[in-house]
């Protein structure tokens, strides 16, 4: 990295009387703030809560579209049924959203932390809360040093009570997601809860009201992981929150018609509103910070003073630390994001997505498990004719009912002697007893391999075959 990059460890001022080992948290009231990347971010709150929100509702075939079942072990997602046999799915899912994350961190930085993270989002929605009971940061800070009085307990009460409402019906939806949300609702209003719905709608609510309303930056300065690696997965041609030194400095305040150059002064005019929107309290002046989440409010706040004082906007910007230091233009720096980084991280992320996509669209909607019956390997009948006996454990994992057909093939002259044809719910599963026959004139002692076939009498294209082998003794 660069000289230019600059992260503040600042050792905490020792307490009277003594040392201190950690620094006491100071509140941080951010101010709110309007421009093109406030409106980015909103639209990301709106679509994100959309998402989470209505999905629970949204109903697909009788159930919810949405729905992982874990008492009958099975995810539902918009017509797929997943069972624990599909589990591959689950892993390769978690390689994408790593594959992802290390892709758009190496083009553009902390993009997920400053829009799409929870927690950005949910702390967004309770500081909307906030501003519209309490007020404006002004306002907010006088409240809190001003002595307990009924007005106080008031607003107070207001704002906790609507961030509890939001975080209750924010582990509401959590748990609609594992039982279905209309049953939940009902069973809520009649205050039905069984005890583990009850403990995660409180889990949920608490951590959301907890993160969101009390915790805040500390969450993303100090719980989060992603804070202290993602400098492993920048370089000096990552988009950045960046201060432009060579262009601001010197700062200081001036009329509004002064000439910069004329009074020996750069074009930060030392408002300090860019650090009075940082939801992290930060000052991005002083360089690249393991703190900055990318949510570029101090963007949206300088281009605004740069405005009315006639200036160039840019002085805070997304840049790279390559583009500040060579002067590169917009169009350097997007040729740039093709480097071998990216490319090799793009690269597998379209692999293993394809192959993720090829994977659902020819997956067979049928599940077959062939079990020997143990308690009979070999039946010798009248006749002469041999019996093996197997249970098929059958899947059927879409949601319609179908028919099936069984048939055999391996052995001359192997018959089933139990039923060939049987129906399976949709997505349901059922054990079906299998008894296969076959003369034991000129066959030897051992085993020979078979082949037995399932297929959907209404749908032939569903068809799968597993191997077993048929014992003589």
């Amino acid at each position: 990295m660069s000289s230019g990059r600059v992260i503040r460890l600042e050792p905490a001022p020792p307490e009277p009387g003594g040392d201190s080992l950690f620094e006491v948290r100071k509140k941080i009231y951010p101010r709110a703030v309007h421009g093109a990347f406030a409106t980015a971010r909103w639209s990301m709150v709106w679509i994100t809560q959309l998402v989470f929100y209505g999905l629970p509702w949204l109903a697909w075939n009788g159930r919810p579209a949405v729905l992982f079942d874990l008492t009958a072990r099975k995810f539902f997602v918009f017509g797929f049924v997943f069972w624990p046999q599909d589990f591959i799915f689950l892993t390769v899912l978690l390689f994408l959203s790593a594959l992802s994350l290390f892709l758009f961190t190496a083009v553009a930085g902390r993009l997920w932390c400053g829009y799409a993270c929870p927690q950005t989002v949910y702390t967004e929605i309770f500081l909307w809360i906030e501003r519209v009971i309490e007020g404006q940061p002004l306002a907010r800070t006088r409240l809190d040093a001003a002595p307990l009085s009924p007005r106080k307990v008031a607003i107070k009460a207001a704002k906790h009570g609507a961030w509890i409402a939001v975080a209750l019906w924010t582990g509401l939806t959590f748990v609609g997601y594992f039982t279905p949300i209309r049953e939940l609702g009902r069973e809520a209003v009649a205050l039905g809860l069984g005890g583990w719905e009850t403990f995660w709608i409180l889990f949920y609510g608490f951590a959301t009201y907890g993160n969101a309303g009390w915790m805040r930056e500390q969450v993303c300065k100090y719980m989060c992981p992603y804070a202290r690696f993602q400098g492993a997965m920048f370089d000096r041609h990552t988009l950045i929150i960046a201060y432009d030194r060579e262009r601001g400095e010197p700062r200081g305040a001036r009329a509004r018609k002064a000439v910069p150059t004329e009074i020996g002064l750069g074009d930060c005019v030392d408002c300090t509103l860019c650090v009075q929107v940082c939801p992290t309290g930060i000052d991005i002046r002083d360089g690249l910070q393991y703190e900055c989440i990318g949510c570029a409010a101090c963007i949206d706040a300088c281009d605004q003073v740069m405005d009315k004082m006639g200036y160039p906007r840019g002085l805070i910007r997304y840049s790279t630390e390559a583009a500040l230091s060579e002067h590169l233009s917009l169009e350097a720096i997007t040729k740039r994001f093709l480097r071998p980084r990216t490319l090799i991280y793009a690269g597998a992320l379209c692999a293993v997505a394809a192959a993720t996509f090829a994977g659902l669209w020819l997956r067979v909607p049928l599940k077959v498990d062939v079990i020997r019956d143990r308690g009979a390997l070999v039946r010798e009948l009248a006749g002469g004719e041999l019996e093996n006996v197997y249970r098929l454990q059958v899947m059927n994992t879409t949601e319609s009912p179908h028919r099936y057909r069984v048939s055999v093939a391996g052995l001359a002259r192997l018959g089933v002697a139990s039923e060939t044809e049987f129906g399976v719910e949709a997505a349901a599963a059922r054990a079906v007893p299998l008894r296969l026959r076959a003369p034991g004139e000129g066959l030897a002692v051992g085993s020979y391999p078979i082949a037995i076939t399932l297929e959907a009498i209404d749908a032939p294209e569903v068809r799968v075959t597993e191997k077993s082998v048929f014992l003589v003794r």
